[in-house]
């Protein structure tokens, strides 16, 4: 087989470790998940009840165009539904747009550590890939706009960054789009962008008038709590979205995940109070790591990376074998720190303990 060059080194992406997995291995009856970034609140209401009743034909394909869906969206967001595009998650999307710009020929520029994704996509398309380090865990953005040369076709802004959760201003973002040219593409992940409260976050939709070379990405499966029926899309100019189109998939969005995502968008109620949750939980965590000493990011989405000054695999593993999943930073690029997912009030309260016990063991084995 003739296969890419650039594929025979590249690993697949690893996802967490599962819940049933965990159980068999160390013989745990009860799990708690705060490692994917999931909403501990699972779904909207109105979701269990439309697909419960959900009175559609499975036999049929879905709708290749998402049409209902499409229109809440513009109207919920105030933009054209031409100005949409649906994909199976937002990972697609960021497929899409790999598919369609990069080339062995084209550069890409993104910030380092960050999502995972767009420096994979690159690498499956031969481009050449600039990494941009972080910044006290932000955007370095005057670098990545200094990076930009005749070959940029691309450059990856995700706001609030994973895994840092650093976001980047209005100020900051309206600078750095006056400095890129019109034909580099400036993808904003906004996967987050539910659980911002800071005032000054920047209004992307807002920009889109101004600068037709932007794309947000956004996604249902953060704070809607639908991450299992992988429902992502990109708002951006008319113009984007017709050259994006003919790369997407064929009904890429399948009929149940159209359906829950309306009834979603369709309770913000939910959505308000998920967001109030996750403020106060993040403050759980502030007052620990300042108690403790533990050095962390203040995040503006729903995790928090914590550095331990140590090998962050141990107290991942820690953490691991006492029921509590948490996202290890050695494959996030922070070695020395664990990312964890805000949960309840509850499952707070229950990780930091057992971080604590994790803290005395090693303050004794120290000593």
């Amino acid at each position: 087989m003739r296969w890419k060059e650039q594929l025979l080194k590249l690993k697949p992406y690893q996802p967490g470790k599962s819940i049933g997995e965990v159980k068999r291995q160390y013989g745990l009856s009860e799990i708690v998940k705060l490692a994917s970034n999931e909403n501990p609140f699972g779904s909207s209401e109105k979701v269990r009840e439309e697909i419960a009743g959900y009175p559609g034909k499975f036999s049929i394909y879905p709708d290749g165009y998402a049409s209902e869906l499409r229109t809440c969206l513009a109207d919920h967001l105030g933009v054209k539904e031409s100005q949409i595009i649906l994909g199976n998650g937002s990972d697609e999307i960021i497929q899409m747009i790999a598919r369609a710009l990069l080339t062995p020929e084209t550069k890409t520029v993104m910030a380092a550590p960050t999502f995972p994704q767009y420096k994979h996509n690159g690498i499956i398309e031969g481009c050449k890939i600039e990494e941009i380090p972080l910044v006290n865990g932000a955007h370095d953005l005057d670098s990545m706009a200094a990076a930009i040369d005749d070959k940029t076709s691309v450059v990856w802004i995700c706001s609030p960054n994973n895994p840092t959760g650093v976001y980047i201003t209005e100020e900051e973002l309206t600078a750095f789009l006056a400095r890129v040219p019109e034909d580099v593409l400036v993808v904003l992940d906004e996967a987050y962008f539910e659980y911002v409260t800071a005032e000054d976050y920047h209004d992307s939709l807002r920009l889109l008038n101004q600068y037709k070379n932007l794309i947000i990405l956004r996604t249902f499966s953060k704070i809607y709590g639908l991450a299992s029926f992988r429902v992502g899309y990109g708002i951006a100019h008319e113009d984007t979205i017709r050259a994006l189109e003919p790369v997407r998939e064929p009904f890429n969005v399948n009929t149940l995940a159209q359906a829950a995502a309306i009834a979603a968008l369709g309770d913000q109620k939910f959505i308000d109070e998920c967001r109030k949750e996750n403020t106060a939980g993040l403050q759980q965590f502030y007052d620990f790591c300042i108690q403790a000493g533990l050095k962390y990011y203040p995040s503006q989405g729903n995790f928090i990376l914590i550095d331990f000054n140590r090998d962050g695999q141990e107290v991942f593993q820690f953490l691991l074998e006492r029921g509590y999943i948490v996202r290890s930073g050695t494959a996030l690029g922070f070695p020395t720190s664990i990312r964890v997912t805000i949960g309840s009030k509850e499952q707070n309260e229950g990780v930091i303990g057992v971080i604590k016990e994790f803290l005395n063991v090693d303050t004794v084995i120290s000593n």
